[in-house]
């Protein structure tokens, strides 16, 4: 059984987060710049020192620093002399860089990809910002995908399908219902708008596979660090991307049970972009992984600056708490103090709410879960400094540890196979010839009509009066008419006979008289 992971410690209290309760997730808040992210490392670094996997996201981009051992920090040191933490010790932990815009030349970690299908339209309804009847209308268009098994794997799939199901819209009516050309358009500007922030790169294949995330090196859990300094501008789709795996995992991993550590650590810095303007249906879907995740074995813990940023319900489900300094400059400010505190369990010898305002840099109210999974009377402590470097890494450590990553090139290379984009292309090119060909056959059918009226009837007979054949020598034959008047013009020479003859034109021809 693992040992109890020291995080905080006082004066007269050693604080321990028990590895079996890990999985009951967590809650780690407090304003900007007391210490949220020194904490995070801290743990992650507990955790991969008993062999558990951790997924964090680097928002500031200074967390890179696990993978190098550390010292030579005067705080660092001061905090260990402070504590007394006599058995501390400076060291590198196994990393794993990725980056949702990854594969290029500056790429900051290995690429992370979902494909269109995989992420669902709850999810990508969500990272577009449609509204419900748009939200609609993109379910709409994943079932006609659906019924005919055409793969959307990226945004060039789902867009060639958004403009087949436009153009066909009439002949979805009946069985799927009204499609309005209006949302059809606002979500291929939205797919658009994606697009123009780097949305293309996160779609594709090959698709990030869970277990890749869930690996051990000697010993130790491989610590998976997701380079979110560029993907934080797009705040939805950095949030999106992060329920996303989070889904991924509830839906691929296996029941586990109650285990002694958990499989994996899941760190969900900036938590409240998950829930800002969030519709009731995806709070319920978040509500029911957190609550479900744990028995798959995941450890869920949001970072964020308050309490009150994460729903009650979502909330009730997080056991392990650190609250740092929050300051209360505000009516607005005193009230989330006071909700803060009041979700501690709590210290008859603390006034909690007071602390909350007073703690210094990295300073925290820490309440664990017991061995019985009761939260613990919370407690005003020091958080334990981290063994790694706290900072970032040089571009060039970074390249390094990239080149010899476990998963080095895996998902580098682009795969593009057969999907709804190709099929859709192929099927108009098809429908355009098919129409070229139809049109081409009813132009030479119609030539084909008119032929005979030309060679045949009066004008034929014409033909055949008056402008005669061709010989196979290349003369011209004369017609029987023709031939007929020059006889009867030179044996008859007198007025009359002319006349006679222009008689006998006359009746032939349809002259008048």
């Amino acid at each position: 059984m693992s040992h109890p992971l020291l995080i905080a410690k006082n004066d007269h209290t050693e604080i321990f987060l028990l590895p079996a309760m890990a999985n009951r997730h967590g809650l780690i808040t407090g304003a900007t710049g007391t210490g949220k992210t020194v904490t995070l490392q801290t743990l992650a670094e507990h955790f991969s020192s008993i062999g558990v996997p951790c997924f964090m996201s680097d928002v500031k981009g200074d967390l890179s620093g696990i993978s190098q051992a550390g010292g030579g920090n005067p705080k660092v040191a001061e905090r260990i002399e402070k504590l007394a933490l006599s058995e501390h010790q400076y060291q590198a932990f196994p990393v794993t860089f990725w980056d949702a815009f990854g594969g290029g030349e500056n790429s900051m970690g290995h690429p992370v990809r979902a494909t269109i299908s995989d992420m669902g339209p709850l999810l990508l309804a969500r990272m577009l910002e449609l509204n419900e009847t748009q939200t609609g209308v993109l379910n709409l268009v994943f079932k006609v995908a659906d019924d005919n098994q055409l793969l959307l794997l990226d945004l060039k799939d789902l867009r060639a399908m958004l403009q087949f199901v436009g153009e066909n819209a009439k002949e979805f009516t009946t069985e799927y219902g009204n499609i309005s050309a209006a949302s059809v358009g606002a979500i291929q500007r939205g797919l658009l708008s994606l697009e123009t922030q780097g949305g293309d790169k996160l779609f594709g294949e090959p698709m990030l596979n869970i277990e890749d995330l869930m690996q051990t090196d000697k010993g130790k859990g491989v610590i998976n660090i997701l380079a979110a300094d560029k993907l934080m501008q797009a705040p939805k789709m950095y949030a999106t991307l992060l329920l996303w795996l989070l889904s991924e995992l509830f839906e691929n991993l296996p029941e586990a049970g109650d285990l002694d550590k958990p499989k994996l650590v899941f760190f969900f810095d900036e938590a409240h972009l998950l829930f800002n303007d969030a519709p009731a249906a995806l709070v319920d879907k978040i509500e029911q992984v957190v609550r479900l995740i744990r028995s798959k074995g995941v450890g869920v813990y949001f970072v964020t600056q308050n309490p009150t940023d994460v729903p009650d319900k979502v909330l009730s489900q997080l056991g392990n708490r650190v609250q740092h300094a929050l300051r209360a400059f505000s009516p607005r400010d005193q009230k989330a103090v006071k909700a803060a505190a009041d979700t501690m369990r709590d210290n008859a010898n603390l006034d909690e709410a007071a602390a909350i305002t007073e703690l210094g840099v990295g300073e925290a109210l820490v309440s664990c879960l017991d061995e019985k999974g009761r939260p613990s009377i919370v407690e005003r402590a020091l958080i334990v400094p981290p063994g790694g470097q706290i900072g970032p890494i040089d571009a060039s450590q970074r390249g390094q540890l990239i080149q010899n990553s476990l998963v080095a090139g895996v998902y580098e290379k682009t795969v593009d196979q057969q999907s709804a984009y190709e099929i859709l292309k192929a099927r108009t090119a098809e429908n355009t010839q098919q129409a070229e060909a139809a049109a081409q056959a009813k132009i030479e059918a119609k030539a084909a009509a008119e032929a005979p009226a030309e060679s045949g009837g009066l004008g034929g007979l014409l033909g055949g009066l008056l402008g005669g054949a061709t010989s196979a020598g290349g003369r011209k034959r004369e017609g029987v008419v023709e031939a007929l008047a020059k006889s009867a013009a030179r044996s008859v020479g007198s007025q009359v006979g002319r006349a006679i003859i222009r008689g006998v034109l006359g009746s032939l021809l349809g002259g008048k008289r």
